[in-house]
């Protein structure tokens, strides 16, 4: 049981990322007194040959690879999931290429993979990215965004109306995970929740499809967005409590849980 003194002791926090990346978060909750309840919404998939056309476009810019100015990763996911793909075909990194993540989190990421990586200060999103200085005169210049099928376009179209020739590659998918009705019933309606820690609209999405067919409404708990996109998206499907953190990044988010 969490001790009283801590500032976030009795709360039951829905923790929502995948598998792989959720350790952290559930760590700062204990450290902070909450209870974290783990229930992934997001099953990332790894584009593979099953995958067709996407699988043979992956392929033929990631060996192209040095033939782009820039290599712009756009989550943790792709720099995990875009590493193994490039480790893949290049044994060594090829020179002259800015690796690219979208926020500090990203670049971490690609870091500790063994990439150069950069990314413009001040945010997390493509909009901070596309108001980088470096980011403005894109005549002729060859970028590649790896990223999620079905992702945003504000990016390429932005980087291409700026003369840029941007390819996509698709190296992963976001699915919604299956969960038997009495999984659901038992993590979120056995007991009632504190907040939602949610940092996608697809993950957002996922939550209101697996939660379908109970007739409890999930709409007067709190949940806490990164961005004010997001948060648009939360009121837009009915939440009316809703709180946006400084960033997607754990600490962020938990601390937006904290009392003012």
């Amino acid at each position: 049981m969490a001790e009283p003194s801590l500032p976030l002791a009795g709360q039951r926090v829905l923790v929502t990322r995948p598998e792989h990346q959720a350790a952290n978060q559930i760590e700062l909750l204990r450290q902070l007194g909450a209870e974290p309840v783990p229930l992934p919404l997001l099953e990332i998939l790894s584009t593979t040959a099953a995958d067709g056309a996407d699988f043979q476009q992956c392929k033929a810019c990631i060996l192209d690879l040095d033939l782009y100015r820039d290599v712009i990763f756009v989550s943790p996911n792709a720099a995990r999931i875009g590493a193994d793909w490039i480790d893949d075909y290049w044994p060594q990194l090829p020179l002259g290429v800015r690796w690219v993540g979208i926020g500090k989190q990203t670049a971490d990421t690609l870091q500790q993979l063994g990439f150069d990586a950069w990314h413009a200060a001040g945010g997390y999103d493509s909009e901070t990215l596309l108001a980088d200085p470096s980011m403005q005169q894109m005549d002729d210049a060859r970028v590649l965004i790896l990223r999620a099928e079905g992702g945003r376009d504000l990016l390429a179209q932005t980087l291409q109306q700026r003369g840029a020739r941007v390819d996509y590659a698709h190296i992963y998918r976001r699915g919604c995970p299956e969960y038997p009705p009495e999984l659901i019933q038992s993590t979120i309606y056995a007991q009632p929740l504190s907040a939602m820690l949610i940092t996608s609209g697809q993950a957002l999405r996922n939550l209101l499809t697996l939660c379908a067919t109970f007739n409890n409404r999930l709409t007067d708990t709190t949940v806490i967005v990164p961005s004010a996109r997001l948060a648009e998206l939360a009121r837009s499907l009915g939440f009316n409590r809703i709180r946006v953190a400084s960033g997607p990044d754990d600490t962020s988010m938990v601390n937006t849980l904290l009392p003012a």
